[in-house]
């Protein structure tokens, strides 16, 4: 047993290319609120991400029922980019309940995302009898949408 509790999730990050896009997509397209954005000391950032001339700018908005933070690195000049498939070990994916799956499409494709395939009926699982797509946008970042079986 461990000899500490976790007390809540704190938040969920990305790190995009352009923090003007993403809000563009999360709080124009998704309606979430921007909380804060500013840039960090890099001095301790560096000693955060363990990443030798990190310089970022971070912003937090607020989701429904969940705080999503993106980050922007400035430097270092030799940062890459992250091409990873939903099977590659170290994927990750955020997914939200929606009411209206094609509209949620329409927006985010709206704001630059795609989706990978069209909605299809969940077929096992908590979610058994409704529909998930998943949507992609410029950066990788990959958003799940779950519309729901209808009660």
């Amino acid at each position: 047993m461990a000899g500490f509790t976790i007390t809540a999730t704190n938040h969920t990050s990305f790190t995009v290319s352009s923090l003007d896009r993403a809000i563009g997509l999360f709080q124009g397209a998704l309606g979430f609120t921007l909380l804060n954005r500013s840039p960090r000391d890099p001095r301790f950032i560096e000693q955060v991400v363990g990443v030798d001339g990190a310089d970022i700018e971070v912003a937090y908005l607020q989701a429904p029922g969940h705080r999503l933070e993106l980050i922007e690195y400035r430097g270092p000049a030799d940062r890459g980019r992250v091409e990873s498939r939903p099977c590659d070990a170290g994927f990750a994916h955020i997914a939200f309940d929606v009411d209206d799956i094609h509209e949620a499409i329409a927006a985010v494709r709206a704001a630059g995302s795609e989706p990978l395939g069209d909605p299809i009926v969940v077929n096992a699982g908590p979610n058994k009898g409704g529909l998930v797509v998943y949507t992609r946008d410029p950066d990788g970042i990959t958003v799940e949408f779950i519309q729901r079986p209808k009660a």
